[in-house]
């Protein structure tokens, strides 16, 4: 079993569908194992998303960030990961799958409504960021 980081996004959270878009996961097999509703302060959003601090849509996604709440969990399942992703859809939600969240719930690129892992290494580090060990139960 694989676990992987899952954020609904303030531009979700606000359109109250954070309930639509968990039954899209757990259709797609993936258990949420661990979820908080937060709001981020703008030093968290910019130590998550510090690796593109240099990129010109840095300062635009943190304060999409701390707009609103946001929802963080776990999921887990078989290639979590890779699944996760799939059911996300592309970023830019007019290219996304037919029937991906993006497709059917972003707004833009820039309020695409959530974020996932896209490594096995980012998944360990993104899930420590937000849980520690016992508030993940699996």
């Amino acid at each position: 079993m694989e676990r992987t980081l899952s954020i609904i996004k303030p531009d979700a959270t606000a359109r109250n569908i954070t309930g639509l878009i968990n039954s899209m996961i757990e259709a797609a097999g993936l258990r949420i194992i661990a979820q908080r509703r937060i709001f981020l302060t703008q030093q968290q959003a910019e130590e998550f998303y510090a690796e593109h601090k240099d990129k010109s849509f840095f300062s635009g996604m943190i304060q999409q960030m701390i707009s609103g709440p946001v929802v963080v969990q776990v999921l887990e399942g078989e290639d979590a990961i890779a699944t996760y992703r799939k059911i996300m859809g592309s970023t830019n939600p007019a290219v996304a799958e037919e029937g991906t969240i993006r497709k059917t719930y972003a707004l833009s690129i820039g309020q695409n409504s959530v974020h996932g892992s896209d490594s096995p290494e980012a998944a360990r580090r993104e899930i420590s960021f937000f849980f520690n060990h016992t508030e993940i139960v699996g």
